[in-house]
C-alpha cells in the first residue's frame, strides 16, 4: 500500500563543507530518516543526528519507495523524510521522480546550483539562452535534435557509460558537427577535485574524464548565423552515395519533398521508412523534422553502409536502420509509427499494408509513390480491402522519368 509521505529534498554540491541556511539546519537537526546516494551520505554524515536512519537511493527504485512507505508509517505524523540530491532536485533530479512515483506526497525543495549553472559561472558565460539536454541514462534523440537544429549553446548532462564526454565528441565529429568549443566541468563544487577545461572536439574525443562531469558546447559561428550549406531545403540527388550501377534508385528530390509534405511529419512522432535504399527519404525527414523518431527498413544488405555514409555526410544522426525482409522482421519491440513511407515493396504490397495496419497508430498515414498503373491499382485495391481511407493522390511528371502518383491512405 502506498502511504502519502512527506519529503524535504535538499540540493547538495560536491563540497565536503556544505553551507545551509538556518531553516535547513533546523530541519536536518530535527530529522530522523534521511536518504540519498552513497556520495551524499559521505558528505552529510558529520551533520546528521547520532540516532538516524539512512535509506540509500539505488536501483531498483521500487525497493527505495517501499522503504519510504514503511518509514512514513512509523514517522506519521512525525517529521518528513529528508532526501539529499545533487544540485537542483527539480533539474532532471530526484524530486521529479518523487512527484511522478508518489504524486500524493507532500514535497518541499531547497535547491542548490545545478552542475551546468556552476560550469557557466566558472566560465562567466551567460546561460539564459543555453539549451539543456540530459544524456544521463537517456537516448541520443534530444541531443541529436539540438545538433541538427544548429543550436549555438548546448548544456549536456553526461553519464559514465554510453554518453561520456569522449563518446559525445566522437559522435559530433562523426556527423560533421565540428564548429563547437567544448567546456568540461569535473567534480564541480568539490574542494580539491574540481577541474574546468576548454578543449576542441578532437581533444575531447581522445580523452577520458572523471565523473561526475558535464559539458557546455558553444559555437560562436552558429551564434553569428554563418550560412550552412547543410540547411538546404532538399538535398540534390547527385550528392547522395547510391547503389553501385543503379543511379535511378533514389527518390528524386522534388518527389521526396512532396512525399514528406503528404506525410505531415510536423505533427507526427514516429516515422517508418520501408525500403530506404540510399536513405534519402529518412535523411531528409531527419534534417527537417528532428523531433521525429525514425526507423528505416531495407532488404538489401548494402543498404546499411549506404545509410551510414549518407547520414554521416549530411549530419543526420539518430536514424535506426534495420536490414532484412520487412515481412519477417520482429516489430514487437519497435515504437509504433504514426507515419510510414513505402519506398519498395518487392511485389508484396498487400502483405506489407496488412502488416503495417497492425502497427500503425490510430490516425496514422501511409504514403506510397506508384510508378506504374499496376502498382497504383494494387495499392488502391489493397487499401480498400484492409479498411484504409484513400485520400486524393498527386500526379507528378519529372523530366524524362516515368510519371509518379503520390498516394496516401489513413487509418
Amino acid at each position: 500500500m502506498i502511504v502519502n509521505c512527506r519529503f524535504v529534498v535538499i540540493g547538495l554540491s560536491d563540497t565536503s563543507n556544505p553551507y545551509f541556511p538556518p531553516d535547513v539546519i533546523h530541519i536536518i537537526r530535527e530529522g530522523r530518516v534521511f536518504s540519498g546516494g552513497k556520495r551524499h551520505h559521505e558528505i552529510m554524515r558529520p551533520y546528521l543526528p547520532a540516532e538516524h536512519t539512512w535509506i540509500d537511493i539505488t536501483v531498483p527504485l521500487s525497493e527505495v519507495f517501499e522503504q519510504y512507505n514503511s518509514q512514513s508509517s512509523i514517522l506519521n505524523p512525525q517529521p518528513s523524510i529528508i532526501v539529499f540530491a545533487s544540485g537542483d532536485p527539480l533539474f532532471f533530479g530526484f524530486a521529479n521522480t518523487l512527484r511522478r512515483e508518489m504524486p500524493e506526497s507532500e514535497i518541499k525543495v531547497f535547491p542548490n546550483f545545478n552542475s551546468l549553472q556552476m560550469l557557466a559561472h566558472r566560465l562567466l558565460l551567460p546561460y539564459h539562452d543555453m539549451r539543456i539536454v540530459s544524456l544521463t541514462g537517456r537516448p541520443w534523440q534530444e541531443f541529436d535534435r539540438a545538433l541538427i537544429e544548429r543550436t549555438p549553446k548546448i548544456g549536456v548532462l553526461t553519464d559514465t557509460k554510453e554518453h561520456t564526454p569522449q563518446r559525445i565528441a566522437q559522435r559530433m565529429l562523426q556527423y560533421g558537427y565540428n564548429s563547437y568549443t567544448v567546456f568540461v566541468g569535473e567534480h564541480l563544487g568539490s574542494d580539491s577535485q574540481e577541474r574546468v577545461s576548454k578543449l576542441t572536439l578532437s581533444e575531447v574525443a581522445q580523452r577520458t574524464f572523471d565523473a561526475p562531469n558535464c559539458l557546455i558546447l558553444h559555437s560562436e559561428a552558429l551564434e553569428q548565423r554563418v550560412p550552412d550549406l547543410q540547411c538546404r531545403f532538399g538535398i540534390p540527388d547527385e550528392d547522395f552515395n547510391i547503389l553501385e550501377g543503379r543511379p535511378r534508385m533514389i527518390t528524386k528530390a522534388p518527389i521526396r519533398l512532396l512525399s514528406l509534405h503528404a506525410l505531415e511529419l510536423q505533427c507526427k512522432h514516429t516515422f517508418w521508412d520501408v525500403g530506404f535504399c540510399t536513405g534519402s527519404v529518412s535523411i531528409e525527414a531527419r534534417l527537417h523534422f528532428p523531433h521525429l523518431q525514425i526507423i528505416s527498413f531495407e532488404v538489401r544488405p548494402e543498404g546499411e553502409a549506404l545509410m551510414r555514409k549518407n547520414a554521416e555526410k549530411f549530419g543526420a544522426p539518430g536514424i535506426t536502420a534495420l536490414i532484412g525482409d520487412f515481412l519477417t522482421q520482429d516489430l514487437s519491440a519497435l515504437p509504433r509509427p504514426d507515419a510510414v513511407f513505402i519506398g519498395g515493396h518487392g511485389g508484396h504490397l498487400y502483405e506489407m499494408l496488412k502488416r503495417l495496419k497492425d502497427v500503425l497508430l490510430p490516425g496514422g498515414c501511409i504514403v506510397f509513390n506508384s510508378v506504374s498503373a499496376e502498382s497504383q491499382q494494387a495499392f488502391k485495391e489493397s487499401a480498400v480491402q484492409l479498411g484504409f481511407t484513400l485520400e486524393s493522390s498527386m500526379h507528378i511528371a519529372l523530366n524524362d522519368y516515368n510519371p509518379i502518383e503520390i498516394m496516401k491512405i489513413c487509418l
